[in-house]
């Protein structure tokens, strides 16, 4: 009511009866939500040139098909790419119980069997350190079980514990070389980079190579070809990449985008 007395108060040459102040507030708030907009816009047009397999399709859709196009092109192709995983803290209260019986058979039972299946729980829920200590008593069992060891090493590589990683990782290869299908010997690779074995690194991803095109093996041997000099070999080895992706089918092209993008990258600062 007071505010309605003050504004009956107001003289009448000071009211302005077109409403322009109205329309400027409205402007403004206009403005500030088509910045963002715009940005969003132009993050999405920028992956999918980058990206996207059908990118003269998907930049057509992004230009004419305003505004929902960046949205559609959003839940469709982006997020796709990103394998998004659920978060630890649902994924602990989604699968309690499964927990608790899995940890009950391990302790009740007592097998390697057990106990690397309440490893592999504990670790797809977060729980690193847990699952560290089930593989640990998978392999006091059997020291040579081999899904223990790779259980060991996943919880390791996600740790950053590398020097464990490439010991782990080389038991099951030696037992194994082709577990997997090649991951662990990827992983394996990867671990003696980041050890800064250069050598062994490159010597590793070499043979790797040969058998498993792994996009990020063929990248990791460029970034190593390139620090030493060797400029046609980090070429072949990228250009290579970006070929196995562009051959490949769509879904599988989209996953391994980021690998694309990286090479092409890397490709421009080696000229």
């Amino acid at each position: 009511m007071w505010w309605l007395a003050q504004v009956s108060e107001i003289p009448a040459h000071q009211v302005d009866p077109t409403g322009s102040g109205v329309f400027w507030i409205f402007e403004v708030l206009l403005s500030l939500l088509s910045a963002p907009y715009f940005l969003f816009w132009i993050w999405m047009l920028y992956h999918c040139y980058r990206t996207e397999p059908d990118r003269q399709f998907w930049i057509w859709i992004l230009i004419i098909a305003q505004p929902i196009g960046p949205f559609a092109y959003f839940v469709l192709r982006y997020l796709p790419t990103l394998e998004f995983p659920t978060p630890s803290f649902l994924r602990r209260w989604t699968r309690g119980r499964e927990l608790t019986r899995l940890q009950t058979a391990a302790q009740q039972i007592g097998n390697p069997h057990q106990f690397i299946q309440w490893g592999n729980a504990l670790r797809e829920v977060g729980l690193l350190d847990r699952a560290d200590e089930a593989y640990a008593q998978a392999l006091k069992k059997d020291s040579q079980n081999i899904q223990a060891l790779w259980g060991a090493a996943q919880v390791a590589a996600s740790q950053k514990r590398y020097s464990e990683l490439c010991t782990l990782t080389r038991q099951v290869l030696d037992k194994d070389p082709q577990y997997k299908f090649g991951d662990v010997s990827l992983v394996h690779g990867r671990a003696l980079k980041e050890m800064g074995d250069v050598d062994a690194a490159r010597n590793h991803l070499e043979q790797h190579v040969k058998r498993w095109r792994h996009p990020e093996a063929l990248y990791l041997l460029a970034e190593m070809y390139a620090a030493q000099g060797k400029t046609k070999e980090a070429r072949d080895n990228l250009l290579a990449l970006i070929q196995d992706i562009n051959g490949s089918p769509a879904g599988i092209a989209r996953k391994h985008g980021r690998w694309k993008s990286r090479a092409k990258q890397l490709l421009r600062k080696l000229g």
